[in-house]
């Protein structure tokens, strides 16, 4: 996979309901879970950048067509800047995408596809940026699940499952475990 033709986005827009506080910064190794993200994409994409939130240093997306629109929301924003600066594809993660293989690209590839157990995971090639917003503007299921049927993606079970972190307990359970 070529990765200066892949952009990297880390959907950080949630508002963290079932975790009870940020998420993207809480902490897990002495650092939070958005920089374990970004580490992580950063080993993979040329640029990366964060949708949803505003981050110091960073170059950060505002998601379209406005905020509370869930990852969807995150992954038109992305696939716009993608579209817009000649990118070929978008590789997303979430902020708790824990313990993702280094070879995650290399699963996906080509896209588009997602995890299976964790679809916030996935490689999107730019011209689903026309159907994300259809679906936005739409009356039916605005979901990771309806984009991936959209677009035909392709769903990849990992032999080991990624961690998901939805709860305070969730995050306790890996921290000292040294992932990323």
């Amino acid at each position: 996979m070529n990765s200066a033709r892949i952009l990297g986005a880390v959907l950080a827009g949630g508002q963290s309901r079932r975790f009870g506080s940020d998420k993207a910064l809480a902490l897990l190794d002495g650092q939070t879970l958005l920089d374990h993200a970004l580490a992580r994409l950063e080993a993979w994409c040329s640029a990366v950048v964060v949708a949803g939130r505003e981050v110091p240093g960073r170059r950060c997306v505002a998601d379209w067509p406005c905020a509370g629109m869930g990852p969807l929301g995150g992954i038109a924003a992305v696939l716009r800047l993608a579209e817009a600066e000649g990118y070929a594809a978008v590789l997303t993660i979430g902020v708790d995408s824990l313990g993702l293989p280094d070879n995650l690209p290399q699963h996906l590839a080509p896209g588009p596809a997602y995890l299976a157990d964790q679809p916030v995971v996935g490689l999107w090639p730019v011209s689903a940026a026309e159907v994300v917003a259809a679906i936005l503007a739409g009356e039916g299921r605005h979901s990771l699940r309806a984009l991936a049927e959209a677009v035909s993606a392709r769903p990849v079970a990992l032999a080991t499952p990624s961690a998901n972190i939805n709860t305070p307990e969730d995050l306790a359970r890996l921290d000292g475990g040294g992932v990323s």
